[in-house]
């Protein structure tokens, strides 16, 4: 039975399943028509939420309307970093998990973007190229690399492998036989714009570089992958942050003010 209400049905689908992918049929529709994308922010807006979706992320997925933050996420001693109930390690992880997946991803991302715009004006007729977002653009990390890294900092090997399971339960990597992929959310779970400046100038400044180094070195490659992993097992880059326990509070304070938080089960507190 199909049904005569498509935005009361998207809605509906997006909280039940927590995310769905661009091509979604229906997804697509409200996001290549203004009408329907009109209809379906007004509705999210009433009930206090708003889509998280961007050209450059694989999924869409509901999150908290900026007027409503404070509301959720102020209402105790502290501003809260998610509805997610993430410790501060597990969000420091989220956060430098980011840098390595999305950061590269988006250059690698914003590099085919200028080079076919570049080929597209000696071309009459040249057709759009959709932009690639999945996550094959960039290769998975290693979690013996993750821990090696920063098994220090983040709570040691049992810690992070602990919040590498929630992480995955919520969406936002995918492991597998010991590698870190980017999941559904985690190329919408923070504001790139606010949180690529304070990471590529902040905490984890050396990871920035590294990956910004991969990405040069994969320029001219024809396949879509960057170098194996940001920070190399081998002779790890010297960290210039002496203190783990800064590391860790200056990764989570990051996260605390950036975090675009998803709605689903979790916002109902279930």
């Amino acid at each position: 039975m199909t049904s005569s209400d498509p935005v009361a049905s998207l809605i509906a689908r997006l909280l039940a399943e927590r995310w769905l992918p661009r091509e979604d049929h229906a997804v697509r529709q409200m996001l290549v028509d203004a009408g329907p994308r009109a209809e379906l922010d007004r509705r999210l807006a009433e009930s206090g939420l708003r889509l998280l979706e961007h050209p450059y992320a694989a999924h869409v997925a509901l999150g908290i309307a900026k007027a409503q933050e404070t509301d959720v996420f102020g209402g105790g001693r502290a501003w809260a970093a998610s509805n997610l109930q993430l410790d501060r390690d597990a969000m420091a992880l989220l956060v430098v998990i980011w840098a390595q997946l999305i950061l590269p991803k988006r250059q690698r991302q914003l590099d085919r973007q200028e080079n076919d715009r570049a080929q597209d004006q000696s071309q009459m007729f040249a057709e759009l190229k959709p932009v690639p977002v999945g996550a094959e653009i960039v290769e998975p990390l290693s979690e013996r690399t993750l821990i090696a890294d920063f098994g220090d900092k983040l709570g040691g090997k049992t810690r992070i492998s602990f919040n590498l399971g929630i992480l995955a339960r919520h969406g936002f990597i995918i492991r597998r036989r010991e590698r870190v992929q980017e999941g559904p959310l985690l190329d919408l779970a923070f504001d790139y714009e606010r949180i690529a400046g304070r990471i590529m100038g902040g905490a984890l400044a050396f990871v920035v570089e590294r990956a910004r180094e991969n990405v040069m070195h994969a320029r001219n490659v024809d396949e879509v992958y960057v170098e194996d992993d940001i920070v190399s097992e081998e002779g790890a880059v010297d960290d210039p942050i002496q203190d783990a326990d800064g590391l860790a509070d200056g990764l989570a304070d990051i996260a605390d003010t950036t975090v675009d938080d998803m709605a689903g089960d979790d916002m109902e507190g279930n």
